[in-house]
């Protein structure tokens, strides 16, 4: 159905313009039968060709825009496509993991270690689906402009420490270390800022692996505090950096790409740091991996 809109598109297009050609010739092959002489021909001819140039180049301009707008509506399309996908599985998941290992509970006489062992898989799938769902309700406010940040001080080191520490407890095998030059009081909304740390530590655990060392860096400039995540793992492309913030993002297909997630996680993260005045940036890191490094107002 997109190709043939496509293709309608600009069949349409490609019809008007012939036309407009062709209704121009007419004109001034008119204009030369009706003018009186050589004199008035020139000067109807420069107005036909001026005037039709100018409707010509709008023309033109409209059509691109159009045809922008239309590519772009479809890239979103296809990523919406994509995001329902995602989150069917992602729902699914950790709902079915969760139901089996309380099943193995209830019907299995263990020993306590084991039902320890399941009982703390059990959260991760349910912290994995609350993170999920969270994501979902904040891209939902976000859009119907519903989040305002509620700005109050934070002591930035010992929040960074709380959700490492979480993290630690979810994935036991998380090589997870804090570069923090100095304790830095921020004034901006705790949510926000636990969800902007949270999502991009989820990212490059997603993309790295729980077996690849992560760091969680903060530093204070002037005015400003820097911090943000670094990873080992496969980096991001150039192409592919200027498309990471955007809602429903992913990269590879949604039916064989093997990564989790619901392309939510970053364009929040992005979101969140505007509505606090700041910036965020991703850069390659050395000898792999990237760097997401956010920029917020003391």
């Amino acid at each position: 159905m997109k190709k043939q809109t496509n293709i309608l598109f600009y069949i349409l297009s490609i019809y008007v313009i012939l036309q407009f050609l062709w209704w121009g010739f007419h004109l001034i092959q008119l204009s030369r039968e009706s003018a009186e002489n050589e004199s008035m021909i020139f000067r109807k001819t420069l107005m036909i060709v001026g005037e039709g140039s100018v409707f010509l180049l709008l023309l033109v301009f409209g059509l691109f825009k159009i045809s922008s707008s239309i590519r772009k509506e479809l890239t979103f399309s296809q990523r919406k496509s994509n995001f329902l996908l995602s989150v069917t599985h992602e729902l699914k998941t950790p709902i079915a993991s969760t139901k089996l290992y309380l099943q193995t509970l209830m019907r299995r006489e263990l020993p306590n270690e084991k039902k320890e062992d399941l009982l703390a898989k059990a959260l991760e799938e349910n912290e994995r689906l609350e993170l999920l769902i969270d994501n979902i309700l904040n891209a939902s406010r976000l859009d119907n402009r519903a989040l305002t940040p509620i700005k109050t001080e934070i002591n930035f080191n010992e929040l960074s420490n709380q959700v490492m520490e979480r993290f630690k407890k979810r994935y036991q095998n998380l090589k997870i270390v804090a570069k923090n030059e100095e304790s830095v009081l921020v004034s901006a909304d705790e949510f926000m800022l636990e969800t902007i740390l949270t999502n991009l530590i989820e990212n490059a655990v997603k993309y790295a692996g729980i077996d690849s060392e992560i760091t969680l860096f903060s530093k204070r400039i002037n005015q400003q505090i820097h911090f943000g995540v670094e990873d080992l793992g496969p980096g991001i492309t150039d192409e592919e950096k200027e498309s990471i913030f955007t809602k429903f993002y992913r990269s590879g297909n949604e039916e064989t790409r093997q990564t989790k997630g619901s392309g939510l996680g970053l364009y929040i993260v992005s979101e969140f740091v505007h509505l606090h005045q700041g910036k965020i940036i991703c850069k390659n890191n050395s000898p792999k991996g990237c760097i997401f490094e956010v920029t917020l107002p003391l």
